[in-house]
């Protein structure tokens, strides 16, 4: 059997692992994240993007969507306002799972709907960057 291809897509902010607000999105930065699930899961073959420009977030979907086997996708605020994202993940024939570090039912009512969520696989939420796992562990079993 072929290693699986991933991508682990990081939208707005994301960037700001380990600096913007660690009490919710906890201390750890993004390589460090990224270092990690490529320690857990060697049998899978992990790239990765970040990117807080929405049209760039829509071409990585579209490229990778259409060659990876799935996308583990945290698309940070857009999850909230973006129709063309979630065009985007209806159109490519990956499987697409949304993940949240933090819960986003226990915060504010504007981050409680995600509009790119209805559009994926699963959404999962609450985990810190365990989601991350969870989401990779599942793409992965068929």
């Amino acid at each position: 059997m072929s290693k699986q291809n991933i991508l682990i897509l990081n939208g707005p902010n994301l960037n700001m692992l380990g600096v913007r607000e660690p009490g919710v999105y906890g201390e750890n930065s993004l390589l460090s994240l990224i270092t990690d699930l490529k320690t857990t899961f060697p049998d899978v073959v992990i790239s990765d993007h970040q990117s807080n420009v929405e049209g760039e977030l829509i071409s990585l979907i579209q490229d990778f969507g259409m060659r990876y086997d799935g996308i583990v996708f945290n698309p940070g605020g857009f999850s909230h306002t973006s129709v063309a994202i979630r065009d985007a993940v209806s159109s490519v024939s990956a499987r697409v799972i949304e993940v949240h570090i933090s819960n986003i039912h226990a915060r504010e009512e504007f981050r409680r709907i995600t509009i790119v969520g209805g559009a994926c696989e699963a959404v999962i939420s609450g985990f810190g960057v365990r989601g991350y796992e969870i989401a990779i562990e599942h793409l992965i079993k068929l």
